[in-house]
């Protein structure tokens, strides 16, 4: 059975091209070789901005664009909008160049799947050549990627199944296959995908295989029959990247928050531009208590976004926030030096963008919380009683920071009615709203169980430590852990507080569990300097009151 295709895209001469690349070179390298194949109308842009607008303008079949284009934005932010607009779909021929190749400029571009990657400098002979078969690829599949673009699954592999009878396309067999079990997964068949991917073993080594034969099986729960295969493309960095971010949503799924994040970090590190996964990574910080990497993801966001489609003073706001948010966790100088940094975030802020006034109540519940964290309470007071409304806003991440400032404040009956608000503000039930929602779930309990900031709680167990009340000290010093559970700082207070109760025969045995985590956490974070030799001090002599009782 025969499925002839027509040639969609059309002839070299109606093709529409267009060149983004910040060197003039290039665009006169290319343009050379493009009119050498009979490409009459090639357009040159060297900026995102002014390719952006001739996007706008012409609808482009083939876009050739370099990822390094530094005057204003890079190539992953400068596609993705292209995307988003409309301007880049599944029927574009899509060209990558660069003349870089790590490993997480290639997973950025992976993420994106172009039709090829060009690495500079271009040679005229292999331009002509792959592009000849891009757009060969591209006109005898041309149905198969527009019901994709439309998200028509079930056409998807209708036309998949009608051109692999047809042995004239046997050379496009990978691709189409690809389109076909990818169709399968967003159709939501995982019984169906794997049995499709495990039969293609037979005949194809291709990465896709692998990774999408691993989701078929996870999305059925089933980790464990496939551990061997995980593990081995964990360490192959062609599927090191997708297996991580695969991981990561799997284990979203099976409420495992603490594995999820651990993953999802792998996969931001290996491909830090993606936005969204960095603000997975974000939620799962704060879900995890991480207060250090919730500030690292948000300063990854706010720089990665900068100029892209998601820019916005939010982001700079949530730097801020995250920033107040681990200066309460600080009980050394560090904490200044934090709250000075969002200070001078704030100036930024209020100085930068045109529509800060937009964002004058949140900038003041940010300056009432920095007060605040510097015990001048009475002026983060008056600017919470004159200058902020206890009325919710649309958006939930400025709900919550009121949150934060009232509870810092004692004002625990206003926090509470905020936070009823906020969990009427989640909705959805994909797997951020489902992140999102534990995390306001957990914030709810603790600020109704906790009356204190980790460092306050710290505070208070110190001072109860030097006047011998060594139960109140080892309350205190658990809740302060609980919000905090990587402070070395309260770590060390703990193991302190067990050791004196220990020595005076005081100490419950139900306590023993807190110090294997506090040794854990020793042994799997790397210290230095005074904090390392506190640390080795206070582990020998907890271990030696085992050694003493264990001793004939």
């Amino acid at each position: 059975m025969g499925s002839q295709v027509k040639n969609f895209i059309g002839e070299h001469r109606d093709l529409k091209v267009l060149i983004i690349d910040d060197n003039t070179l290039v665009h006169d390298a290319l343009k050379h070789t493009l009119y050498n194949m009979d490409i009459r109308v090639v357009r040159c842009a060297q900026n995102a901005y002014y390719g952006i607008k001739l996007c706008s303008e012409t609808q482009f079949d083939i876009i050739i664009c370099s990822f390094n284009v530094k005057s204003d934005k890079d190539g992953f932010h400068l596609l993705e909008e292209l995307k988003f607009k409309g301007y880049v779909k599944k029927t574009t021929v899509l060209i990558f160049l660069s003349t870089e190749t790590s490993e997480s400029l290639v997973n950025s571009i992976i993420e994106l799947q172009p039709d090829d990657f060009w690495v500079k400098p271009l040679q005229p002979a292999k331009v002509q050549k792959r592009l000849d078969q891009t757009l060969q690829v591209k006109n005898q599949l041309y149905k198969l990627y527009q019901n994709m673009d439309e998200r028509e699954f079930s056409k998807v592999i209708y036309y998949a199944d009608r051109h692999l009878l047809d042995k004239s396309l046997a050379p496009f067999h990978p691709n189409i296959l690809r389109m076909k079990g990818e169709a399968l997964l967003n159709l939501l068949e995982y019984k169906e995908a794997e049995t499709f991917y495990k039969e293609l073993f037979n005949t194809y080594k291709y990465s896709w295989v692998y990774i999408g034969y691993a989701k078929s099986l996870l999305k059925q729960g089933r980790i464990e029959d496939i551990q061997e295969l995980i593990d081995t493309l964990k360490d192959k960095p062609e599927t090191r990247f997708a297996t991580h971010d695969m991981l990561a949503q799997y284990y979203i799924e099976q409420e495992n928050y603490d594995q999820a994040y651990r993953e999802i970090k792998k996969a931001t590190a290996l491909a830090p531009r993606n936005i969204e996964r960095n603000k997975k990574s974000w939620d799962l910080a704060r879900l995890n208590h991480d207060h250090h990497g919730q500030y690292q993801a948000t300063k990854s966001i706010a720089q990665n976004a900068k100029n892209s489609i998601h820019d916005s003073p939010e982001l700079l706001l949530n730097v801020i926030r995250s920033g107040v948010d681990l200066a309460v966790t600080i009980t050394n100088g560090g904490a200044d030096k934090l709250l000075q940094q969002a200070e001078r975030h704030i100036q930024q802020l209020e100085a930068e963008y045109d529509d800060a006034a937009l964002f004058k109540e949140q900038i003041n519940v940010a300056r009432a919380r920095v007060c605040n964290a510097r015990n001048e309470t009475e002026k983060a007071k008056r600017i919470v009683e004159n200058q902020i409304s206890i009325r919710p806003t649309p958006l939930i991440e400025d709900n919550l920071d009121k949150v934060k400032v009232y509870h810092e404040l004692g004002m625990r009956e206003e926090a509470m009615l905020l936070l009823e608000s906020i969990k009427n503000q989640i909705s959805g039930d994909s797997l951020t709203s489902q992140v999102v929602n534990r995390y306001i779930q957990q914030e709810t309990q603790e600020r109704s169980d906790i009356h204190f900031t980790p460092k306050q709680l710290h505070d208070m167990a110190v001072e109860h430590f030097q006047k011998k009340r060594m139960q109140p000290a080892l309350e205190a010093v658990l809740q302060a852990i609980q919000l905090a559970p990587t402070s070395i700082k309260f770590a060390i207070s703990l193991l302190k507080i067990l050791i004196s109760l220990k020595q005076s025969d005081e100490l419950d045995d139900c306590y023993l569990d807190n110090a294997d985590k506090a040794i854990k956490l020793f042994d799997t974070t790397k210290l230095d300097g005074k904090t390392a030799e506190s640390v080795e001090q206070v582990k020998t002599q907890w271990l030696s009151l085992f050694e003493n009782v264990a001793a004939p």
